[in-house]
């Protein structure tokens, strides 16, 4: 890649995103730059990245070829009110929340934007990010997005309605997952498994599982009955999580927030 990301924000997402490039190779430090609300925490992440601060906003327009709009969404027209001719022929990402294409079209008019919604996984380079359907770039730009972005992640687009319950999957669902990593760990503890061992364990085979299921295409289900024996130990798992209400719990919990 030979384009500059400029980064206005720098909380956890963008670090995230920055060092899934800095991981996969894709972006080296010294083509991204970065600036944020204090100086001095500005400093002290990116100087653990290598990335360049700047001082403000237009600065970092100046210097980027692709902008990432990273900050808290009561923040964005405040940022991007001053900036917006220097905007102008600019690739804008914004992982801004609850900011889709219309609602970000009323603060960026006539301008090249995406709205995206990455998940903390970026950072290692095995992330998701869902891209509105709707979108103002180029077609050039467009894709020229899509693989900065499938350099970090999986760039599933997905229509307005539907971006709300992707992003409560991918975004809420390394929570869970976590969670059940845990109650892994635990378990494994219980019966005199070192725990770091059994994190290690328990993620990469999380890892691997999600992996299958992504590249293979098996419906969950088949991947659950192939581990499966007759009168095996892991259908007697099974059935104990059944009787635990573990589907249960976790429709629950994606119903809850929905409704939130």
């Amino acid at each position: 890649m030979e384009q500059t990301i400029g980064f206005i924000g720098f909380g956890n997402m963008a670090q995230a995103m920055a060092a899934g490039w800095l991981k996969t190779g894709a972006v080296p430090a010294r083509q991204m730059v970065a600036c944020a609300k204090s100086r001095e925490k500005l400093c002290r992440t990116t100087g653990a990245l290598g990335i360049t601060p700047c001082h403000n906003a237009e600065e970092v327009v100046t210097r980027a070829d692709v902008v990432i709009l990273a900050v808290k969404p009561y923040q964005l027209q405040e940022v991007t009110a001053p900036i917006l001719e220097q905007l102008k022929g600019k690739t804008i990402l914004s992982v801004a929340v609850g900011y889709p294409f219309d609602k970000l079209e009323t603060l960026l008019p006539g301008l090249m934007h995406w709205s995206l919604m990455p998940n903390t996984p970026v950072a290692v380079g095995q992330g998701v990010i869902l891209g509105e359907v709707k979108h103002s770039l180029s077609e050039e730009a467009h894709q020229s997005a899509k693989e900065l972005l499938g350099a970090i992640a999986m760039v599933e687009e997905v229509e307005t309605d539907k971006f709300g319950i992707a992003g409560t999957i991918t975004g809420c669902g390394p929570a869970f997952v976590s969670q059940f990593i845990e109650a892994l760990g635990d378990a494994a503890v219980l019966h005199g498994l070192p725990r770091a061992t059994a994190y290690r364990l328990a993620g990469q085979m999380v890892a691997g599982t999600g992996r299958l299921l992504v590249e293979s295409g098996q419906h969950p289900a088949a991947m659950k009955d192939a581990v499966c024996s007759p009168g095996g130990t892991t259908i007697v798992g099974v059935a104990a999580l059944e009787r635990g209400g573990l589907r249960a719990a976790v429709i629950d919990a994606i119903d809850a927030i929905q409704k939130k």
